[in-house]
């Protein structure tokens, strides 16, 4: 007998769940249904959704979930924002029709956004932003009649804006910026007369901006920022008399900036920068009584800067700078009152610093750099006293060597370019010059040599090239002497020692090559010494031992070789830092570095230094960090605390280190007898036991110690100015002055050193705490 198949068409894998979801609770309603299928799609790691009961009878007291309060309740919210949900989102929402507000914001969901979600027709308020939902915009959205408010922003959603986006006729908010948007924006914009907010910032809309968003009648703030417009602003835009801001930056519009934006006289913000725009600025923008900030650097426009730029009661911040703009700066700007920002550098202006301008009480940063201004700087500039930031000139003017009675020249961080200005030398009464943080080339003239008063020279951070002068050997008064992160080339001349006064020396981050003059050890007042990454070689000359007043000593990064000299134990001195790390230095660690009680970091890595640890580094009482890595060292390490405290990264790379944090030694160790350690066995016995005698007798000494290492400090000085390392524990650290800060950051963060800042005073100075901008 032949059997008879019968065979059922397939039912959609939607229906077939919620159906089995409907089987096993029976009496729920159909929107608990679709809710719970929504459920069934999203990973809920913090259970926020677990009194999602199937057997309710209705989903009204569920998490998120809010109903109407009439006899047949109904769905009408569904809030599950900022519940760390992820997963996909079911298809089964289309049938909570009668859903007025869904958030879903700031959670994890993925995947597409499902087209059913058009079925919701009575939703008003869609929030879906700050997930990863992927693919385009649903058409469907466009179904939505009553809907107002719209966010889909910080998602991962692509393709163009569906051409229907227009039939939301309701839609007052529209918020899709940081996608992966693209194609051009739907003329059918036009028709959203309710919208108000239109931001879609940080895409890739491409084209122009369309003639049809004159239509928005509504419109207060249009954000199209970062997205790759092009073509021209359309005059349409001036029909948008509710706008208040208008945020094109960072796309390739060109063509001119239409006149007709003066209509928009509610503007407050207005900020085209960083476009392709041409053509001179609109004298009509002037009307916009209401504008606050107007930025309109970073184009090509040319012309003169309009004098109604001055009728801008309001305005706070107006940026022109990195344009072509030319002609004189209108002295109009006077009339601006609350005027605290204005940038104008990088154009063609020419004539006088307008004296008018120093009668802006409020302005607190004020560039005019590299123009081709002339005259004087108005001497009403020092009168104001909100001024922070005030750059005036692309390259030093001449003339400057007139001002016989300048005592003190500071350029610092200004962007001024060109060369050493020679003439600053027929100054016979400067005493302090700072050109650092600038664009300097060429060479340092020899001429530096003629400014016989000069204490102070700063030129880190420039590009000055070839060699140091030997003339500077003839600043018999100077103090001061910063060359940092330049690109110096040849050796370091022995005549700059001939500065017997000198206090800093800092050629840090250069190409000089070559040994260091022993005449070095002629700097008596020497109090920092930064030699740090250049190409120096040789041994280090034992002179350096007779800096007696050496705290700061940074010598790591170079190509020195041979052995440490035992005289810099001698440097009772030494507080802040001891740095020979990247060099080739070889032979045993010299003892008498064990005399260094002040010392708080101590780098050593990266050598080929051999033999123990003296024990005499047991007395480092005031050591805060340290860092043997990478050299050929054995024996066990010293009983200092620190020592045993220290991560292991800090003594990896040798041959045989033991004990501390490198575990117990196999065997009792033998001391070392290399030449530096003079004393031998028995001296070493004698110090351990002498040490420990100490400790046990002498607690209350050790009190004295550790209040006198936080009362220390000299009042002048100041930590390192490049390679302070920070005060906790730290290992395996190359303090590379790439890595620092500078005077000028203490200064700030200290507000000029100011009470406020001070932890404590001690016999020998204070302590101030400074929060620095790098954290």
């Amino acid at each position: 007998m032949a059997r008879i198949s019968y065979r059922l068409p397939p039912l959609p894998i939607s229906v077939l769940v919620v159906s089995l979801l409907f089987y096993q609770s029976a009496g729920l309603n159909s929107e608990g249904q679709y809710l719970l299928d929504i459920k069934s799609r999203i990973g809920d790691t913090y259970n926020h959704l677990s009194n999602w009961n199937p057997n309710d009878s209705t989903p009204c007291g569920w998490k998120g979930v809010d109903c109407t309060s009439d006899y047949n309740p109904v769905v009408w919210c569904l809030d599950l924002s900022s519940m760390n949900l992820s997963g996909s989102l079911s298809p089964s929402l289309g049938g909570l029709v009668h859903l007025t507000l869904l958030n879903l914001s700031f959670n994890a969901l993925s995947q597409n956004i499902p087209g059913e979600i058009g079925n919701c027709s009575s939703l008003e308020f869609l929030y879906l932003n700050n997930n990863h939902f992927e693919s385009q915009i649903p058409v469907e959205l466009a179904r939505l009649s009553c809907l107002t408010a719209l966010n889909i922003a910080n998602n991962r959603i692509s393709g163009p804006f569906p051409d229907q986006i227009g039939n939301l006729s309701s839609l007052s908010l529209l918020i899709a910026y940081s996608n992966n948007i693209t194609g051009p924006l739907p003329a059918s914009l036009g028709n959203l007369k309710r919208l108000r907010t239109f931001r879609a910032g940080q895409n890739l809309i491409s084209g122009s901006l369309p003639s049809e968003i004159g239509g928005c009648e509504s419109l207060e703030y249009l954000g199209l920022a970062q997205n790759q417009l092009s073509g021209e602003i359309p005059k349409e835009i001036g029909m948008l008399q509710n706008l208040t801001d208008l945020i094109l930056l960072s796309n390739q519009i060109s063509g001119p900036i239409p006149m007709e934006l003066s209509n928009c006289t509610y503007l407050r913000t207005l900020a085209l920068y960083d476009n392709k725009l041409v053509g001179p600025i609109p004298k009509e923008l002037g009307n916009l009584e209401c504008l606050k900030r107007l930025y309109l650097y970073r184009n090509k426009l040319n012309g003169t800067i309009p004098r109604e730029i001055g009728n801008l009661s309001s305005a706070l911040e107006i940026d022109f700078s990195e344009n072509e703009l030319t002609g004189e700066i209108p002295i109009e700007l006077k009339n601006i009152a609350g005027l605290s920002l204005l940038y104008i550098f990088e154009n063609k202006l020419t004539g006088v610093i307008p004296a008018e301008l120093t009668t802006l009480e409020n302005m607190t940063k004020l560039d005019l750099s590299t123009n081709y201004l002339t005259g004087t700087i108005p001497v009403g500039f020092q009168h104001l006293k909100h001024l922070i930031m005030l750059q005036l000139f692309g390259y030093i003017p001449s003339g400057v060597q007139h001002c016989k009675p300048l005592v003190q020249l500071h350029l610092a961080v200004n962007g001024l370019g060109g060369s050493f200005p020679s003439d600053l030398c027929k100054l016979a009464n400067l005493s302090s010059l700072e050109l650092d943080q600038n664009t300097f080339t060429g060479l340092i003239p020899t001429e530096i040599g003629q400014c016989h008063a000069l204490q102070r020279l700063h030129l880190s951070g420039n590009y000055f090239t070839s060699e140091l002068p030997k003339e500077i050997g003839k600043l018999s008064q100077l103090v001061f002497f910063n060359v940092s992160t330049n690109s110096l080339t040849g050796v370091i001349p022995a005549e700059i020692f001939s500065c017997k006064m000198l206090q800093r020396l800092d050629l840090t981050r250069n190409h000089f090559v070559g040994a260091l003059p022993g005449e070095i050890g002629a700097l008596s007042q020497l109090e920092i010494l930064k030699l740090s990454e250049n190409q120096l070689s040789e041994n280090i000359p034992v002179e350096v031992g007779k800096l007696s007043r050496l705290t700061d000593l940074q010598m790591g990064g170079n190509s020195f070789s041979g052995e440490i000299p035992a005289e810099l134990g001698g440097i009772s001195s030494l507080q802040i830092t001891l740095n020979l790390s990247y060099n080739n230095l070889t032979g045993p660690i010299p003892a008498e570095l064990g005399n260094l009680v002040l010392l708080e970091f101590l780098l050593l890595n990266d050598n080929h230094l051999s033999g123990e640890i003296p024990g005499a580094f047991d007395k480092l009482s005031s050591l805060l960090g340290c860092n043997f890595s990478n050299n050929d060292l054995t024996g066990p390490l010293p009983s200092l605390p620190l020592f045993q405290k220290t991560s292991i990264s800090s003594f990896l790379g040798n041959k045989g280190l033991c004990g501390g944090p490198l575990g117990n030694c196999n065997e009792s160790p033998q001391l070392s007898s290399h030449p530096s350690d003079t004393k031998g066995t028995s001296v070493r016995l004698g110090k351990i036991i002498a040490i420990i005698s100490a400790v046990i007798g002498g607690i209350s000494l050790i009190l004295i110690i550790v209040i006198i290492h936080f009362m220390r400090r000299p009042v002048d000085m100041v930590a390192p100015l490049q390679d302070t390392p920070p005060s906790s524990l730290v290992s395996d650290i190359y303090f590379s002055p790439k890595d620092g800060f500078t005077f000028q950051d203490l200064v700030v963060a200290t507000e000029n050193f100011d009470d406020s800042f001070i932890l404590g005073r001690g016999a020998c100075g204070t302590v101030y705490k400074a929060v620095l901008r790098c954290g």
